[in-house]
């Protein structure tokens, strides 16, 4: 299945990393938003749509060096962010979720405002294209009380699908091929992503990277 847009709905399956106090968090606030911009830092990558979360600490994306949820694996082989999306905002520690709706080129920058309700915790991602199943992502970061923080963010690879740099297996304008790809095997863990290096359809000299791969500064606004 290629993008056709890129992000489409899909029947949901939660299994977003959260600890069973999660349910409990009642940490309502007057209203206030984020005010998220990214910059995207790469020569040659581009960002599909951002997923924006504000949230409480017993809520995060994904653990590094654990087997990425099925949500996000979608977001990292596809940029679909609908599935992620439907699953957090079925937990408490959740106040608010949005999404840029469209890409974002090398070089470019896009601000998402995203409910706050008080919230002591910000997170990202979207994928990278071309590759097979890059996200760049801030996991549960520190959100401001009052100002503001700016934050440089890593690429990661989903470890759901192998890096065989071949089109067919990419989806996105560039390549035009397959987005997710399940029980395609992969690393089968969450790990900072390698690059691209050649073995395939992508010419490193124009699509790889060096981390960090995002400039991104989070604003607390009072409503």
């Amino acid at each position: 299945m290629s993008l056709k847009p890129i992000v489409r709905p899909l029947l949901i399956a939660a299994a977003i990393f959260v600890s069973p106090l999660a349910a409990a968090d009642d940490d309502d606030h007057d209203e206030d938003f984020l005010k998220v911009t990214v910059t995207n830092l790469t020569r040659g990558q581009t960002f599909t749509p951002i997923l924006v979360v504000a949230h409480n600490p017993r809520a995060r994306l994904f653990q590094a060096g654990a087997k990425a949820s099925d949500e996000l694996a979608i977001l990292a082989e596809d940029g679909n962010v609908a599935p992620l999306a439907a699953a957090l905002k079925q937990l408490k520690a959740v106040k608010g979720v949005a999404d840029s709706g469209g890409l974002l080129g090398p070089g470019e920058t896009t601000t998402i405002e995203v409910p706050a309700h008080g919230a002591r915790r910000v997170s990202l991602a979207a994928m990278l294209i071309p590759t097979n199943d890059a996200f760049v992502s801030l996991n549960s970061v520190r959100a401001p009380k009052h100002g503001s923080i700016t934050y440089t963010a890593l690429a990661y690879d989903a470890g759901s699908e192998p890096n065989d740099e071949d089109c067919a297996n990419i989806p996105g304008p560039v390549c035009g091929g397959v987005g997710e790809s399940s029980d395609a095997g992969g690393e089968g863990y969450v790990h900072v992503h390698a690059g691209i290096h050649g073995i395939g359809s992508l010419d490193p000299a124009e699509r790889d990277w060096r981390n960090p791969v995002a400039r991104i500064t989070v604003r607390r606004v009072d409503d």
